[in-house]
């Protein structure tokens, strides 16, 4: 019914977007299925753009304003309004930045839509902007006949002392901010993605790729690409990651490839910083066929982690992030999905159920912290730090103690977390402004005395700094770390009297193997306890645990199969339907109680002799002991 100005694909080539007088329209090539379509400006929209790696849409028109929206039509960002109508926008391939074109005007902008720079070049109007396939140049078509070209220049990488600026092309300047030195690194070609951190300057070229020391900027380690285009670069601690065209590479710092994951319907091209994650161990890959799948690769060899099977969540994941530090069976993997929930869990599972947990809420942006495995991300109208994320795999009602809030509302609408260095959080707010936020460096001292085993440490500067949050922190690391001694101190300091009295019970039990099955019942993994009791013929203890938790059938059903106990399961049971003056109702209980007296005295006698039979064993058994 109106003229089409501009069309685009959408990233899965399955949705065509364009436009209508003032309205966008998104269109699923399938029929019959729903159109979306919504009022984006309030003059007629010129040019449109789909970008395929952050699903990111542009509209530019003649009400002299470009706009950012999502894929389901939620403004994200607005400009001011223009001089003159914006006659082109383009997103550069790799969804970072975009171009505006109007009438003797070209603008850079960030993919949140902030402005880096403006040009005002003789030109008339630009009708059409194109981006090399690299990003770093553009071409546009200009109405007074000429083509205009432009090189994106002076991006800058930060990593705690030094900050590097590509001033031209090739060249690159390094300031070291502690002593003000100034070294220039020039290159052969010139320069498309480079990334700063853990010490190392990785910085790749159209045909090589070049890895700097931040001790030593004279002597690069250099060496050949395969493919040319590198579209990311993600750094470890001890390795980096490329990705092209072609596929993903896993190098040393010292230039050699350690190995190459692959996957089914593996697509490069469309992988950014959110997709992707990389640990001293584990890489994480979300899938862009499924996005409920992600792929976790073990690192040195490039093979699926565990059992091959990838980890799959109910609904379609936004953003994903590994944590950097611990041991490798302790992995965890943090994600938001789209409806904006934080979940955490392990990477390593072996055969059993993975559990993923809920930690957060309406979470925007999320980060770990490079040394130690701190969380923080903002959710709702606050800015949140968890101090140690893995409490909900020990004592889920101890989290929201573990945590440090802040309000946000200083950040404005839709911040990101670029870095979480130290004890440093870096956000960026909608505007481009930066703002450098510092939190507590306790906890990643409690984190580094804890993973060496220094629980007496741990306990001296828990006194020292008197905070409540760093005790939970302690008391849910010592739960995890089965150090019931720190974790009675620390249960105490925070006021948890029944958990101090649960631990103390836990100490006095007689044999190894029902420690830690309470310990285990302690974190709720009340069926990990039961088997850990039967493989250990504590038959009597696995009943009893049962009995504990009213879990009645499942105690009856152990005591028939084990054929002992039986009469001390119907006794229990028959003491608790007299407590709440009920009649018994269960099949199973009335036709095994017919016939039988229960005798208190029997029964007690029984469990004695249970009792004591387990110290026999953890005596007779004195290296379990010691």
């Amino acid at each position: 019914g109106t003229p089409v100005y501009s069309v685009a694909w959408g990233p899965d080539s399955e949705k065509v977007l364009y436009t209508s007088g003032k309205q966008l329209i998104i269109k699923p090539l399938q029929p019959n299925a729903k159109v979306l379509q919504w009022k984006a400006h309030d003059g007629l929209i010129l040019k449109t753009d789909w970008n395929s790696v952050n699903d990111l849409i542009l509209s530019a028109g003649e009400d002299c304003k470009y706009k950012v929206w999502d894929s389901y039509g939620r403004l994200l960002y607005s400009s001011q309004p223009h001089e003159y109508p914006i006659t082109s926008v383009a997103w550069a391939v790799d969804g970072e930045l975009f171009a505006v074109g109007s009438f003797h005007t070209l603008r850079l902008c960030d993919k949140t839509g902030w402005s880096y720079a403006l040009e005002k070049p003789n030109t008339g109007s630009i009708f059409n902007i194109a981006w090399s396939t690299d990003g770093t140049q553009l071409a546009g078509a200009c109405g007074n006949g000429h083509v205009i070209f432009a090189h994106v220049v002076e991006q800058r990488w930060e990593w705690k002392n030094f900050e590097v600026t590509l001033v031209k092309r090739r060249t690159m300047e390094v300031h070291n901010v502690t002593d003000d030195a100034v070294d220039l690194l020039e290159f052969r070609d010139r320069v498309i993605k480079a990334s700063l951190n853990y010490g190392h300057l990785v910085v790749s070229t159209s045909l090589q790729c070049y890895v700097f020391s931040t001790k030593n900027w004279n002597t690069p380690l250099i060496f050949d690409l395969k493919e040319g285009t590198v579209s990311l670069i993600l750094q470890a601690e001890r390795h980096f990651l490329l990705v092209d065209g072609g596929g993903l590479y896993l190098y040393s710092y010292e230039g050699r490839l350690i190995s190459s994951p692959k996957f089914p319907g593996m697509r490069t091209d469309i992988l950014n910083a959110q997709t992707v994650s990389l640990s001293n161990d584990t890489l994480a890959v979300k899938d862009k066929a499924d996005e409920k799948v992600i792929y976790i690769f073990e690192a040195l060899s490039g093979k699926p982690l565990g059992d091959g099977k990838p980890l799959t969540h109910k609904t379609e994941i936004v953003e994903i992030a590994l944590d950097q530090k611990g041991l490798t069976s302790e992995r965890k993997i943090a994600f938001i999905d789209k409806n904006r929930d934080l979940y955490i869990t392990s990477v390593k599972r072996f055969g059993k159920e993975q559990r993923i947990v809920k930690i957060g809420t309406m979470v925007q942006t999320l980060a770990w912290n490079d040394t130690s495995n701190v969380l923080c991300g903002i959710q709702d109208t606050r800015f949140t730090v968890w101090y140690y994320p893995s409490t909900v795999y020990v004592d889920k009602d101890l989290l929201p103690k573990t945590l440090y809030e802040k309000d946000a509302s200083e950040f404005s609408k839709n911040p990101q977390i670029l870095h979480f260095v130290g004890n440093q959080v870096t956000i960026r707010r909608a505007d481009g402004s930066l703002i450098h936020l510092n939190i507590s460096p306790y906890p990643a001292i409690l984190h580094e005395y804890v993973s060496s085993s220094k629980w007496e440490d741990a306990v001296r500067l828990c006194r020292f700094v008197k905070d409540q949050t760093l005790w939970a922190c302690l008391a849910a690391m010592a739960v995890a770390n089965k150090d019931m001694a720190t974790a009675e101190i620390a249960y105490a300091s925070i006021g948890e009297i029944d958990k101090v009295q649960y631990i103390n019970f836990i100490k006095d039990l007689p044999s190894k193997e029902s420690r830690t099955a309470h310990i285990l019942l302690f974190s709720g993994n009340t069926q990990e306890a039961e088997t850990l009791l039967l493989q250990a013929g504590l038959i009597y203890q696995a009943i009893q645990v049962n009995i504990n938790l009213y879990n009645w059938d499942r105690a009856l059903e152990l005591a028939v199969k084990h054929k002992t106990h039986v009469d001390t399961v119907l006794a229990y049971r028959q003491k608790f339907l007299e407590d709440f003056g009920k009649k018994e109702t269960n099949k199973r209980f009335l036709q095994y109680a017919e016939g039988l007296e229960v005798d208190w005295n029997k029964i007690k006698a029984k469990i004695e002799m249970e009792i004591a039979k387990e110290r026999e064993r953890a005596a007779a058994s004195p290296a379990v002991r010691a």
